[in-house]
């Protein structure tokens, strides 16, 4: 019933046409005369052609004369003063089926982008004068608390007060196993609390949470249209012009012929049929519905894989790249470090060296500064609280503490201060966090990350998409980032980066070929900007990587990027077999009418029939399977939060080690 009150024009107009098409074909015989056939083909057009006809009235308004409704409306009244009363009625009605096929294939995959992101409450439990009370997210302010009850899910970010809490984050990471979160650890909007209630203080507004700005910037994707877009409509301007002056000539010129004795007889209503069936076929409809459909079925099929494109351009710019650099930590290596080795420098002990480091890292987020405290707490070593540190970009901490210098990060920034690094601990396993204390060197902490599951094969199927060149950029020590490369086969691997080292690396590839660069940082945020498609890791990644990025991966996997690849070449696949399938076509099928071989009917497929075979193949992209589907219909996200990555042990990760090399096997 529903459908029927959706569609009713539709039904009517394709029954009366089904009904007309019998009696014209002598399958059914009404009794029809000429006059009753009129007025039955002319009620029946008036649901489907209404529509177009005020469609084409507002187009005028625009100053748009020559559009595809023009061209329409045109045909349809040529075909019934000619008689072809059902081919006039069938170049509107399957217009209009083709527009409902291409609308409800939009809100499919705009449904599928839905279902990854609205997971939001619309209720938040906040705790005012001691009370819990019930509100609408956005009107809860930063600095509130709010309770969110066991299975329900969190309605804004925030970090947790409980002491620890178990979250379902597969709407957010795509995984199935809850998480364990400490106090003060960072909680997103749209996980849910398990076993128990928990208390979460409120970071961000509802407008700045998570979940809303991620739609935003979905619903913002379908406005940026691609190059091949942009093209067909500009070229869809003019062919609609050149087909309209084409249909005046079919009319003019066979009858200035006629006149001037170079035909003996003129059928005017020969040759208007000619030029109604070139106005039916010179309709672009099929490349102005199906190329838009296929950007957006590519958008939409990303979604379905936890993959957020935000527009049809970064579509295209992805089937192009031919490089791809990676940044390292939170990258390519999970980011959760642990500490493997402490080796202190006379005369500091152990937890001496530890307890003044996480003093200083305390005021870090990069996640080897996270696992130095998490190291000293695990070791009870007391820390010096209120200490005031000063970030120095690239390079690490400067504190003082019991009235003494403390540097803490990579062995460049101890240089800089005058303070030298054994060379034998220089060249240690492991990425480094380095100290110093009132100018003498303290030591050093070493630090475990392995690489994520699945990144060797990922580096394998980027060159099997038509990845010329994979790249490494790492801020840490040569020495790590080139057994990082050789384990997972990367060519390419440059360590002891500064962010602006970053920069000049991609934009040197970028003069060279189309590059795609993959990072996580705050610091990586100028490169995926420079990069022509920066990609994001969305779950660990810093909201501002996020903002910048083209392309935002949701569950920090990286071999989504070889999935983004091919969903970007299916994409770009579909839609020139559209142009392809549009043009040849027509083109055929106009050289046909001119010789008078092809009918009205001919007409119609050459216009609505490719139009529904083109919408039709543009589905297609939504249905393939690219590889891991997010697991939880319907409860999926792309998301982001605070993590980690600030700018001081690797720049990136951020700069240990003192040399520059180039890895290259």
């Amino acid at each position: 019933m529903r459908y029927l009150k959706k569609y009713w024009f539709l039904i009517v107009s394709s029954v009366m046409l089904v009904a007309g098409v019998l009696d014209e074909w002598h399958l059914a015989d009404y009794g029809w005369n000429a006059s009753f056939r009129f007025v039955w083909y002319l009620v029946a057009i008036l649901p489907v052609g209404l529509p177009v006809l005020r469609h084409m009235l507002e187009e005028w308004k625009e100053g748009s004369v020559f559009n595809e409704f023009f061209l329409m409306v045109a045909a349809a009244v040529a075909a019934f003063v000619i008689g072809e009363y059902p081919e006039g009625l069938s170049v509107i009605l399957f217009y209009t089926i083709g527009e409902k096929l291409q609308d409800m294939a939009v809100d499919r995959a705009h449904d599928e982008i839905e279902s990854l992101l609205n997971v939001c409450p619309s209720v938040a439990v906040v705790i005012r004068e001691g009370l819990p009370v019930e509100v609408e997210p956005s009107t809860v302010e930063v600095g509130e608390t709010i309770l969110v009850k066991a299975g329900a899910r969190v309605p804004l970010d925030g970090v947790l007060l409980s002491e620890h809490a178990s979250f379902d984050t597969s709407a957010i990471t795509g995984e199935s196993a809850p998480r364990t979160l400490e106090k003060d650890e960072a909680v997103l909007s749209g996980m849910i609390a398990l076993a128990e209630s928990v208390k979460v203080l409120v970071t961000k507004r509802f407008s700045d949470s998570t979940m809303p700005r991620i739609l935003e910037m979905v619903e913002k994707a379908n406005d940026k249209k691609s190059g091949t877009e942009l093209f067909i409509r500009r070229f869809a301007r003019y062919y609609t012009a050149i087909a309209i002056g084409l249909v005046v000539l079919v009319n003019i010129l066979p009858f200035i012929a006629h006149l001037t004795g170079f035909f003996e007889a003129y059928n005017w209503k020969e040759w208007l049929g000619k030029s109604a069936v070139f106005m039916v076929i010179s309709c672009p409809c099929a490349l102005l519905v199906s190329i838009p459909l296929g950007y957006f079925g590519g958008i939409g099929a990303a979604s379905r894989h936890g993959i957020l494109v935000k527009g049809g351009n970064y579509l295209d710019a992805l089937f192009k790249v031919k490089a791809v650099a990676f940044d390292k930590t939170g990258t390519l290596t999970e980011g959760l470090f642990s500490v493997s080795d402490v080796v202190p420098a006379e005369p500091f002990g152990v937890n001496e060296l530890v307890g003044k480091l996480a003093a200083v890292e305390l005021h870090s987020t990069h996640p080897m500064a996270k696992a130095v405290c998490r190291y000293a707490a695990d070791n009870n070593i007391e820390l010096v609280d209120n200490v005031e540190a000063v970030e120095i970009p690239g390079r690490g901490l400067k504190a003082e503490l019991d009235g003494e210098v403390v540097l803490a990060g990579n062995a460049r920034l101890l240089l800089e201060n005058g303070v030298n690094v054994p060379a034998s601990v220089a060249d240690k396993s492991g990425a480094l966090v380095f100290c110093a204390v009132g100018g003498r060197y303290a030591g050093c902490v070493a630090l475990a990350d392995k690489p994520k599951d699945g990144v060797k094969q990922m580096v394998s199927d980027l060159y099997e998409v038509g990845v010329s060149e994979v790249h490494l950029l790492s801020g840490d020590r040569q020495q790590q980032v080139g057994l990082l490369a050789d384990a997972v086969g990367i060519r390419f691997a440059y360590g002891d980066l500064l962010p602006q080292d970053k920069v000049t690396r991609v934009g040197e590839l970028h003069d060279r070929m189309p590059v795609a660069f993959v990072g996580d940082g705050i610091n990586d945020a100028p490169v995926l900007a420079l990069a022509d498609v920066g990609v994001a890791m969305g779950a660990m990644g810093s909201d501002v990587a996020v903002e910048t990025a083209n392309v935002v991966i949701e569950d920090d996997k990286p071999e989504k990027v070889v999935t983004a690849i091919k969903i970007a070449k299916n994409t770009r696949a579909v839609v020139w077999q559209n142009v392809t399938l549009a043009l040849g076509v027509k083109i055929l099928v106009m050289v046909l009418a001119l010789f008078g071989v092809a009918n009205m009917w001919m007409g119609v497929f050459a216009d609505s029939g490719v139009a529904l075979l083109a919408v039709l193949n543009a589905i297609r992209i939504q249905r393939q399977n690219f590889g891991d589907v997010l697991p939880v219909e319907g409860e999926h996200k792309h998301h982001h939060h605070e993590g980690c990555c600030c700018c001081h042990h690797e720049h990136d990760e951020d700069g240990h080690g003192h040399h520059h090399a180039h890895h290259h096997h």
